[in-house]
Parts: structure tokens; C-alpha cells; sequence
């Protein structure tokens, strides 16, 4: 179980605007179940995404939703009673009709459809941002996925601004609309960006302006409280949703919520419980814990030492020890 933090009293309030809703980010080889159950557990997010199922031209085996979502065992919530909407990715509107019935079935909270992914692999197999130079082929596909899915399920849609150019930006935010998506993400840069910055968030301000009855929710490049209030003045959104930044900075989150930062010390008590949570593998576990870490180095100069040595084990009783040392020599 993920240990309780080390929290000092809420003093540190945000002198700003808060968001209305904060979502974590479906981030592929990094948001898996283990990661959403940490982050979530760390700050109080509305909701967050799975990483995307890829659909091809069947219906998959209910054991291949469960494993990328196994939430859906426990109310589709992570530990902490977040909810993870389950994101499908693919080009044929009818198989991911069914895919989504059945995770429906399953009790996915809320289906997501992934129109984003600048991954060369899925772009060629006609997969997620490559789409979005077809905005009559995004709507039959979200139209047909909110048809098969019960009208009490929502089904939403996470796009760039566009693929090579940002032109068709406005006919896919229409194209979703009208389908009956409850609400689009939009990451503010184009496949052609990919992650470069930096994030173009008010061009996301047009699609807040001409479809007001759609709910927009913001993404890209939210590093710290004052970038998020920047892409909330700038994108007319008062949603938005969190990324690389949400990693980097386990607690931006509830410092966007008007809350204290997380110490270096209580973080290692989370990196240390992190360690301890039941996944597929011992070597998926000590992957993704070295992935995390590596990214905290940019967020926490302690985390820089640590990472010097962790890289180096081979074995999570390694990572245990090496984590329960450090709780040691700060006194907790």
C-alpha cells in the first residue's frame, strides 16, 4: 500500500486561479498502473487516462483490457478512488465501437480516443495523430463509439493541433463536437512539433470560442503553477491536464490545488512504497522506478546522488535497501 505522505499544513495557496478540473495525462510506457496508482495517490486528481489499447480489426479478449486497466477489478478507480478512463487508439470506427461496448461492460468509468500519438509506428499503421488530417473520419469514429457506448458513459477525444500543420485544428474540434464526445483534450502542439517546446496553447482559444457548449481541457508543456496559469489565460480553458510535468514533479498537482510542495523526505517514502507495489514483473517494476527517478533528477537536485547509484541495481531488493538507507540517513 502506498504509504501517506509527510504534509505540512496547507500555508503555501496558490495567488492566482486554481483550475477547475486537473487530469493526469495518458502517457505510453510510463502512466501504467503502477505509476497512476503513485501519482494519484500523491495529489487528488478528477480523473486520469489509461495508456491507449490498440485496436486493430477485432474484438479484444476482456484479459487484454483488464491488464492495461486492472482498475476495472476495484470500480475502475486507482487505490485512491481515482477514476481511469480507458483510451482506445486505431482507425476503424466499428471494431472500436465494440472494444468500447465491452469496456463498458467491463466498467470503464469513461472511454478516451487517442487522435494524438506522434508515434512514426502507430502514425504508419494509420493510428492516432495521422488521423487528423481526416476530420470526417474522426467523427464517424467517435460517433460511432458514443453510440455503442450506455448514454450514462462518456466518451471524449485527446488531439493535437494537427498533424503536419495546425489548418485542420478547428474541423476535428467540430468533428468531435457533433459526434457527442463530452469533452476534448487538445495538446497544443502539432505531431510536426512532437514534444519540442514550446506549447501553442493559444491556439486552443478558437475551438474554446466557437464551440461553447464543448467542454476543453488544455495539455502540453505544464511544468509548474505559473505555466498553468499562463494556458489557462492563454487557451480560454479552465481544465487542464498534466504530463511529463506531473512526473517530473509528483506534487504539482497539489500545488496547483493550493497545497505545500512535497519534501525530498517524503518523497522517498512514496519512491521507496512504489518499490513494494504487485506488478507483472520484478525487471517492469525496477524499469519504470528507474525511468521515474531519472525524471525527478530534473525536478529535485537531491534526487541527482540517488540516481547515480540506483542505475546501477539489478534487483528491487537492491532499490529497497538503497531507498530505505536514504529514509534513514534524512531521520524518518
Amino acid at each position: 500500500m502506498i504509504a501517506p505522505a509527510l504534509l505540512m499544513p496547507d500555508i503555501s495557496v496558490l495567488p492566482m486561479e486554481s483550475p477547475q478540473r486537473i487530469i493526469l495525462a495518458p502517457m505510453e510506457g510510463l502512466t501504467d498502473p503502477p505509476m497512476r496508482r503513485l501519482l494519484t495517490d500523491i495529489g487528488r486528481y478528477d480523473w486520469c487516462v489509461s495508456e491507449f489499447i490498440r485496436v486493430t480489426d477485432q474484438l479484444l479478449p476482456p484479459h487484454v483490457i483488464y491488464g492495461a486497466v486492472p482498475e476495472l477489478y476495484h470500480g475502475g478507480c486507482t487505490a485512491s478512488q481515482t477514476p481511469v478512463h480507458v483510451q482506445f487508439l486505431g482507425h476503424d470506427a466499428h471494431v472500436l465501437a465494440d472494444n468500447a461496448a465491452q469496456a463498458a461492460q467491463l466498467g470503464a468509468p469513461a472511454i478516451d480516443l487517442n487522435f494524438g500519438c506522434p508515434a512514426k509506428t502507430v502514425n504508419r499503421h494509420r493510428g492516432g495523430a495521422v488521423l487528423l488530417d481526416e476530420p470526417e473520419h474522426i467523427y464517424n469514429i467517435v460517433y460511432a463509439v458514443r453510440q455503442s457506448v450506455p448514454a450514462h458513459i462518456p466518451v471524449s477525444a485527446k488531439i493535437r493541433l494537427g498533424y503536419l500543420t495546425d489548418a485542420p485544428l478547428l474541423d476535428n474540434a467540430h468533428a468531435v463536437c457533433q459526434a457527442g464526445a463530452q469533452w476534448l483534450t487538445i495538446h497544443a502542439r502539432t505531431k510536426a512539433d512532437a514534444y519540442r517546446p514550446p506549447a501553442y496553447w493559444d491556439k486552443i482559444l478558437p475551438v474554446v470560442q466557437q464551440l461553447p457548449n464543448l467542454t476543453v481541457i488544455a495539455n502540453g508543456e505544464i511544468w509548474t503553477p505559473q505555466d498553468a496559469q499562463t494556458c489557462m489565460t492563454a487557451s480560454g480553458c479552465q481544465d487542464i491536464m498534466l504530463g511529463r510535468g506531473a512526473v517530473t514533479r509528483p506534487d504539482l498537482v497539489r500545488r496547483l490545488r493550493g497545497q505545500s510542495a512535497l519534501s525530498w523526505a517524503a518523497l522517498l517514502r512514496y519512491q521507496l512504497a512504489f518499490l513494494q507495489i504487485e506488478s507483472k514483473t520484478d525487471a517492469g517494476l525496477i524499469g519504470r522506478y528507474k525511468q521515474w527517478l531519472g525524471m525527478l533528477t530534473a525536478g529535485y537536485p537531491e534526487a541527482q546522488t540517488l540516481w547515480q547509484t540506483a542505475k546501477k541495481a539489478q534487483r528491487l531488493d537492491e532499490l529497497q535497501q538503497l531507498l530505505g538507507a536514504q529514509l534513514a540517513f534524512v531521520g524518518i
